[in-house]
């Protein structure tokens, strides 16, 4: 089965929860034990679990990103978003996820984030779902 999350992200740069939809998802699907893919098919959008109980989390990742690939440094790209390119290709565009008892398994603090990095935008994240 295959399904989409759609997603409006409000900032140039911003790590939003999508969990809750993923879960929804999980549900409406039916399946109980088995697999999820989640894939971003955007160059300068990425998807990764981290930790959701505390908001500094996200905040410090976004801020270190920063460091490591700063918005403006000199790059050629025409659009001059090369900054989102790279921190995309760093975190990454997909995550692979169990699903058990009709859920997806996360540890208790995580949670699964879209990563905005050249919006605000409408994004979607496609989401694989397959049974065992």
């Amino acid at each position: 089965m295959l399904t989409a999350i759609t997603i409006e992200s409000r900032k140039q740069q911003e790590m939003i929860d999508i969990s809750a939809e993923v879960q929804k998802a999980i549900r409406a699907s039916g399946i109980l034990e088995g697999s999820a893919l989640l894939f971003v098919s955007h160059t300068t959008a990425a998807v990764t679990i981290n930790e959701n109980a505390d908001p500094d989390v996200v905040r410090d990742m976004l801020m270190e990103l920063g460091k490591v690939v700063p918005d403006d440094d000199g790059y050629k790209h025409l659009e001059g978003n090369s900054a989102a390119h790279l921190k995309s290709s760093l975190v990454g565009c997909a995550q692979s996820l169990i699903i058990h008892q009709g859920s997806a398994l996360l540890g208790t603090w995580q949670g699964i984030y879209f990563c905005e990095f050249d919006g605000p935008r409408r994004r979607s994240v496609q989401l694989k779902l397959s049974a065992e």
